[in-house]
């Protein structure tokens, strides 16, 4: 600045910081994907960060090193959260405070950058040959790059950064740095037009434009605690500078088309701007003051002429500035947002992109991964609607052949010796399957899974209420008045509404347990008899005899009972076929969705919403019309149309059923077959057994995987009450230490009842006086209460005071003003016999002095 009329910014500057490091640790510990799989990458953004931060001369090339790194922080803004672990330190540029600021924020990181950005654009621009009109095209286009970048700056970038801005990076200093670079941009093009001989109206626009856009400058940098005095000189003497300019050139196209009064009133106007400038001239530089001179001189001397000839020669009357035409504005200038910063994505390319290839693109974004388990979680959620409404079908069926003792009836009149095939396979597959032990086994599974869910939960609701015991401790020990914070009730209001969702889950899921356990402890004889071999299954089930104790042969069975037999036994085998084909179609169903890869299409989806809105990180929400659309093109027809068929065919089937077993009992009862009730009610248990043991089976696995899924919740749920304790316990250490620091710094000050309670302490009149003056201002409740009483000294006492020495004055020897002699008597101190502390505050009360001569300080001091 010591050379030039314009102003060059300085560069912000940083340290190291390895970006690839956080990159690392938040790839390990938010994503799937192994770290090492992007080494390439990580060194990519390594070494952009090494070169941009590098970038420290004005150079060309250094334009598109930032624009490259700016455009790869921009891309990792949608993979990566805006805090994802490095810190950022930068030194400002500007203002007074010189120390660096630290953030762990891309956005503030990304900010730095394109401040730097804009920063050498200026420097190109000061850097060009202004005294060519290239330079000056050159260095116009540079200050509107620079203003371009300042307001993208203003616009995009600082209000994402969800932080509070640096001083020199706040709405003011960067309003106030465009329209820097927009005035001097301007004013490089008055100079071309200087230089090129244009006329003088169109000069005059040129520089009235320059002088408001120095003025708005001005305006801006003195709102801002960034912008140097010495700068806002240097904006105020440009803009009376160029404003004296305008008039000038407006009085020169005066003098061309003979408006000789108007010349004379523009003329003044110019030197009465050039001198509201000058008086700036001591705090800018030699080059700014000495053109600001040198127009002033070249004002003066047209002005002297124009009066002569006005007053000699052409007599025009001379108007007053209040009646002179506003000059129009010629603006050339505005901010001019580069590609590269307005839209970096689109300068990104794997193939031939002109800032390089994208960085990470096989990185799924957190986002995808969110995104996915919400998908996950609603399609199984569909998923166990569906199944849930079928197995609501399949309990009717089993519920109506309980009520009818089918198939017990049926297997009893059937095979009256053995085991029926149906008992047989039941008790096969309990079997296979270790039966009793295996529920016994998953029952405890899911106690220990329970007992950890709960003692993680626990751990989170003890922090929350040690911390709330904490606050309220120190909220009694110090009071509200010094405690000013939210209490604890409402600090943790967030988390204590989790805490009460996860309570209200381990209910209702206590609830379940029991339901399961007391449903297995009432079919646990009889799934261990199922579970045992068929010798003890046989043993179990009497045989069905004639009341005379014969087996009953199949032939002696009357027609119409071997009808009913037959139609009942083929209703039911269609009634097994009917859940057998409901079984494959909810197994069918779930492998269906285990096969629905939802990855590849969320990575398109997550791909066009970050070419739509790249500075937007992506967020779940965005995902929502895609999870909709998906959801209804896999399992639509399944919702819709599968529990409607089952639930038609399955009433068609049931009705038939109940028809046909109440013909098969009347048969019975005709060909007076009762025998083998026992028979039948064994089997029936049997069978009741066996369906218990599916849905305790089933139940017992939903239980489990609820914990397991519980785990992670109450998991998180339990850090984040442990951060939030050790927060608040960190907060309140802090608010400890101020109120112990402002206890301890009042001690030090002694109040005036304490200063007059010390031994010694004489009061002054002008003491004295003061609660007379203060009762003045009082209001008038407050002057009815009983009167100050005035301080009373106190006299140390004399065995507490080392002897005086020969000369020393001491508090008990009277005063001695200009020749007034003292009996020798009256300098002896007298005993506190003499004179006790009532006579004394007598003496103070009625103004009178010492019988010793000393004064008092209720009395009157004499001269003379």
């Amino acid at each position: 600045m010591a050379s030039s009329n314009i102003l060059s910014l300085p560069f912000r500057r940083t340290h190291a910081v390895s970006v690839s490091d956080a990159i690392k640790q938040y790839i390990s510990t938010k994503y799937d994907q192994h770290p090492d799989m992007f080494k390439p990458d990580l060194e990519a953004i390594d070494a952009l960060r090494k070169s941009a931060i590098s970038v420290h001369e004005p150079h060309p090339t250094g334009i598109k090193t930032l624009q490259a790194y700016a455009a790869q922080l921009v891309w990792m803004g949608g993979k990566f959260p805006i805090d994802m672990g490095a810190d950022f330190t930068w030194y400002p540029a500007l203002g007074y405070d010189t120390g660096p600021v630290s953030q762990n924020n891309i956005r503030y990181e990304l900010a730095n950058i394109l401040f730097n950005l804009a920063v050498i654009y200026c420097q190109l621009a000061a850097n060009c040959n202004r005294s060519v009109s290239d330079g000056l095209k050159s260095a116009a286009n540079y200050f509107c790059l620079s203003a371009g970048v300042f307001r993208q700056l203003i616009d995009s970038v600082i209000p994402d950064m969800r932080a509070t801005a640096p001083s020199d990076m706040d709405n003011a200093t960067l309003e106030c740095l465009e329209q820097l670079m927009l005035a001097q941009a301007q004013e490089c093009f008055w100079q071309k037009s200087v230089k090129d001989g244009m006329r003088d109206a169109l000069i005059a626009r040129l520089a009235a434009k320059v002088s408001d856009l120095y003025a708005t400058a001005g305006d801006f940098g003195v709102r801002s605690d960034a912008i140097s005095s010495e700068w806002i000189h240097h904006m105020t003497a440009k803009h009376h500078h160029f404003a004296a300019a305008a008039q000038y050139r407006a009085a020169c196209n005066c003098l061309e088309n003979r408006k000789y009064g108007e010349e004379v009133a523009r003329l003044k106007d110019a030197v009465a701007c050039a001198n509201e400038g000058l008086k700036e001239a001591r705090y800018v530089n030699k080059t700014v003051s000495g053109d600001l001179q040198g127009l002033k001189t070249k004002v003066q001397d047209d002005l002297k002429r124009a009066e002569k000839d006005n007053d000699v020669i052409y007599l025009l009357p001379v108007p007053p500035k209040s009646e002179l035409e506003t000059l129009e504005r010629a603006s050339m200038v505005a901010s001019k947002i580069p590609p590269q910063v307005s839209d970096p994505i689109s300068q990104l390319s794997e193939k031939a992109g002109e800032l390089g290839r994208p960085l990470f693109m096989k990185l799924v974004p957190y986002a995808v991964h969110i995104a996915a388990s919400i998908y996950a979680s609603r399609r199984d959620a569909l998923l166990q609607n569906i199944t849930s409404d079928l197995d609501t079908l399949t309990s009717r069926i089993h519920s109506l052949l309980q009520s009818l003792n089918l198939p017990g009836s049926l297997q009893a009149l059937e095979k009256p010796l053995g085991l029926p095939p149906s008992i047989t396979s039941h008790a096969e597959e309990i079997r296979q399957q270790d039966g009793l032990t295996r529920l016994q086994r998953t029952l405890n599974e899911i106690d220990t899974l329970k007992r950890n869910d709960r003692r993680t939960y626990d751990e989170g609701m003890a922090a929350l209420k040690s911390e709330t015991s904490d606050d309220a401790a120190a909220r009694l020990k110090y009071g509200t008045d010094r405690w000013q914070r939210l209490d604890s009730t409402t600090a943790s209001q967030t988390l204590s509404g989790r805490g009460r969702e996860l309570e209200d889950y381990f209910s209702k899921a206590t609830s379940s347990d029991s339901t399961v356990r007391s449903s297995l402890k009432a079919n646990e004889s009889t799934i261990r008899t199922l579970s045992g071999s068929n010798r003890d299954i046989e043993a179990y089930i009497p045989n069905s005899t004639l009341r005379t104790g014969a087996s009953i042969p199949a032939q002696n069975m009357s027609p119409a009972l071997t009808s009913a037999v037959s139609q009942l036994r083929s209703l039911l085998n269609d009634l097994n076929r009917l859940e057998a084909s409901r079984r494959h179609k909810t197994n069918s169903l779930k492998q269906k969705a285990e096969a629905d890869d939802v990855h590849p299409s969320l990575l398109r989806e997550a791909s066009r919403l970050e070419r739509e809105h790249p500075m937007q990180p992506l967020s779940a929400a965005q995902f929502e019309d895609f999870f909709d659309q998906r959801l209804n093109t896999f399992y639509e027809a399944d919702r819709t149309t599968l529990p409607k068929s089952e639930r038609k065919a399955q009433d068609d089937l049931l009705s038939r059923l109940s028809s046909a077993n109440s013909t098969f009992k009347s048969a019975k009862n005709t060909s007076n077959s009762d025998s083998g009730r026992e028979r039948e009610a064994a089997l029936n248990r049997l069978e009741e057994g066996y369906q218990a043991y599916k849905r305790i089976i089933s139940d017992a696995d939903m239980g489990r995987k609820f914990y397991n899924d519980l785990a992670p919740l109450v998991s998180r749920f339990r850090d984040e009450c442990v951060d939030f304790a050790q927060q608040r316990r960190d907060e309140a250490a802090a608010m400890e230490a101020d109120i112990t620091n402002t206890i301890s710094l009042s001690n030090l000050n002694l109040s005036p009842s304490q200063t007059n309670d010390q031994p010694g302490y004489q009061a002054t009149p002008q003491q004295q006086q003061q609660p007379r003056r203060s009762q003045r201002h009082h209001p008038p409740q407050i002057q009815q209460q009983e009167p100050i009483q005035a301080p009373v000294p106190h006299k140390p006492l004399a065995a507490t005071n080392p002897p005086p020495q020969a000369g020393m004055w001491t508090p008990d020897m009277p005063i001695k003003f200009g020749g007034v002699s003292v009996p020798n008597s009256a300098r002896q101190a007298p005993s506190q016999q003499q004179f006790g502390l009532q006579e004394r505050e007598q003496g103070l009360r009625n103004g009178l002095r010492a019988r010793d001569a000393r004064w008092a300080p209720g009395g009157e001091v004499r001269f003379g």
